[in-house]
């Protein structure tokens, strides 16, 4: 199979697309044949060296496509089903790719919106869960528009939560249309939020990384209230948890997600696509922050 991959560390130039020996699923695991990819900042991180030291490595974490093989211990699907989901292996960027956990994709919802679905669903369900986010919470959403911000959003107001979500003007409208309450991010953001909310919040959650958990640890009232998915020195400078998968993974959220795109309640903006071939493209985009939405690689 075709997958993409890297052999040292560097810029979008050492990607490449190489011929790897076909994966098979094990026990609890499913192979799709795969359709699209999502492209995330891990992908890159990881390729700069600066995540997991090992040579070389594949990419890429979530995926859509056909199932066409089946592991040990695994019901209710069979071959042919459309799914997307996670590999654990972070090798989803290729024509075969291993998941561990899935979903069903609804009619609602093609192959290239699918894709951008798992990473973001799952980062923002299981941070919403670690700060405890119920009805009749209110919680502030620093970064809210972007493809993690977003679905925390939706999540949070399924949850029926109060959502306050920071954003750049350009995006309040689509903010408000998830369900959150905008304010703009900067300068000044704390005195935005406590005008549309005196009393301060519950919670805070931090995917932007932009510097601010000093202010959200003072607007929620401790630190034990805020999370940040994007700040890990921050967090470590002002006692605010960071979360990561290594510690549980809201695997359920996909599932979740499935069910509230079937009735328009759950979606994830695709803001560009490119083939498996032009994988160094899309990184130089995603780094570049100059598209707004998921970027996705188109595989089958």
């Amino acid at each position: 199979m075709r997958a993409a991959r890297f052999s040292r560390f560097g810029g979008p130039e050492v990607l490449e697309i190489v011929d790897l020996p076909d994966p098979h699923p094990g026990a609890g695991e499913i192979r799709i044949r795969v359709r699209a990819a999502g492209v995330n900042a891990s992908d890159w991180k990881r390729r700069q060296g600066l995540m997991d030291q090992e040579l070389p490595q594949a990419l890429g974490y979530e995926a859509a496509g056909i199932v066409d093989e089946i592991g040990h211990d695994v019901s209710g699907i069979k071959v042919g089903d459309r799914v997307f989901g996670a590999s654990p292996y972070g090798a989803a960027q290729a024509e075969l790719a291993v998941l561990s956990y899935w979903a069903p994709i609804p009619n609602t919802l093609d192959h290239v919106r699918s894709a951008a679905i798992p990473a973001a669903a799952e980062t923002a369900a299981r941070s919403l869960d670690q700060l405890g986010v119920t009805a009749g919470s209110t919680v502030l959403i620093n970064g809210a528009s972007g493809s993690v911000g977003s679905a925390a959003v939706q999540l949070a107001v399924e949850r029926g939560a109060r959502v306050i979500g920071t954003g750049s003007p350009g995006t309040h409208d689509a903010l408000r249309a998830l369900g959150a309450e905008p304010v703009a991010y900067g300068e000044g953001m704390p005195e935005r939020v406590r005008a549309v909310t005196p009393s301060g919040v519950d919670f805070a959650l931090d995917i932007a990384g932009s510097g601010v958990l000093p202010e959200l640890v003072t607007l929620a009232g401790a630190p034990e209230r805020v999370i940040t998915v994007a700040d890990f020195r921050g967090a470590q400078q002002t006692g605010v948890r960071f979360s990561r998968g290594d510690s549980g993974r809201a695997t359920y959220a996909l599932a979740q997600a499935a069910h509230m795109a079937e009735t328009g309640r759950f979606s994830i903006q695709v803001g560009q696509t490119f083939p498996l071939t032009e994988v160094a493209h899309a990184h130089r985009v995603g780094e570049a922050g100059t598209v707004r939405g998921k970027l996705v690689l188109l595989v089958g």
